[in-house]
């Protein structure tokens, strides 16, 4: 039912934290990741048929990448083999659990989807593809994955979650070029407020919700950490839900758990049964309440390790 799009990389975690680290030493732990990656194992571990498309090395971490993809039940029939390396991300933890990375992707694979590579057809019973993160804004792929936006948005749903990376890409007027690539052909979209804040500057909030709907999202969602999240509708209609105090061990993952359940939450709900629209009316508050407390249960382990449906059963 879903294909998510993109990157396709391993975080090295640095052990302990950027305040007990050893001066002249780094420990290193990794872990598949990427954001769009997140969302599709999140799907697939509520119980949906979730597809990847994406390049995926044929080094030591791509072939450990497509054991996990396997294990966790994501199709990665649609991706592409090559003999590029795969795209490391370092990442280091604060003792509050928040996390700075710092990326390697100089020609690396999920980054180098060319235009003849995009699939000549998708199954039929996809009826969702979500769009994300650095894959969105680093050439070729940024442009391979904005023609297949284009191109599915007449038949499908379109989910986009703009999750920037300066650290790649520094260029924020290529990342707001991306944002209006793929907010013209989205019908939902999900971004951070610190996101937002480097896209536009700071109190941008209300700026940002209004290009949303300008391009003609349907649905648009803020995530505010440990705030909670606000959800609009083009109607001009806002939904605060609080966020859930929990013991963080670190918050990796957490954006794209909230993605991921509120696309579960619309799929249950029957709202992604049309051809290119939602449908019926979206109880966005119940929706963002449900994604921000399945978020809280990532941020309770270590890295993007997303709930399984079983563990959301007390909260659906």
């Amino acid at each position: 039912m879903f294909l998510c799009c993109g990157d396709a990389l391993f975080d090295m975690f640095e052990a302990g934290t950027s305040e007990t680290a050893k001066p002249g030493s780094v420990s290193l732990l990794g872990h598949v990741g990427g954001s769009p990656m997140n969302v599709g194992i999140g799907l697939a571990r509520l119980g949906h048929h979730s597809r990847y498309f994406t390049k995926l090395s044929s080094d030591l971490f791509g072939q450990r990448m497509r054991a996990y993809l396997d294990v966790n039940k994501l199709d990665r029939a649609l991706s592409i083999d090559t003999d590029l390396n795969t795209t490391l991300a370092i990442v280091e933890t604060g003792s509050d659990g928040s996390a700075s990375y710092v990326f390697y992707t100089d020609n690396t694979a999920d980054v180098s989807i060319a235009a003849a590579e995009l699939p000549a057809s998708l199954p039929q019973d996809i009826r969702l593809l979500h769009f994300g993160s650095y894959s969105t804004a680093v050439e070729p792929t940024a442009g391979s994955l904005a023609q297949l936006a284009r191109t599915e948005s007449a038949n499908r749903i379109i989910s986009y979650d703009p999750n920037l990376r300066p650290t790649i890409e520094p260029d924020i007027d290529k990342w707001r070029e991306t944002f209006d690539a793929y907010a013209s052909n989205a019908n939902v979209i999900k971004a951070s407020d610190e996101d937002i804040a480097t896209l536009l500057g700071k109190n941008s909030e209300e700026r940002f919700v209004a290009d949303c709907f300008g391009h003609g999202v349907e649905l648009c969602f803020i995530t505010r950490g440990p705030d909670g999240a606000s959800g609009f509708l083009p109607d001009g209609s806002s939904f605060q839900v609080a966020g859930v105090s929990v013991d963080v061990v670190d918050t990796v993952g957490a954006g794209d758990t909230f993605q991921a359940t509120l696309l579960h939450w619309l799929a249950v709900h029957g709202h992604l049964n049309g051809s290119s629209k939602l449908e019926g009316a979206v109880d966005v508050a119940a929706c963002m309440k449900y994604a921000i407390d399945a978020a809280a249960i990532t941020c309770t382990r270590n890295g993007a390790d997303l709930p399984f449906i079983h563990e959301l059963a007390s909260i659906s």
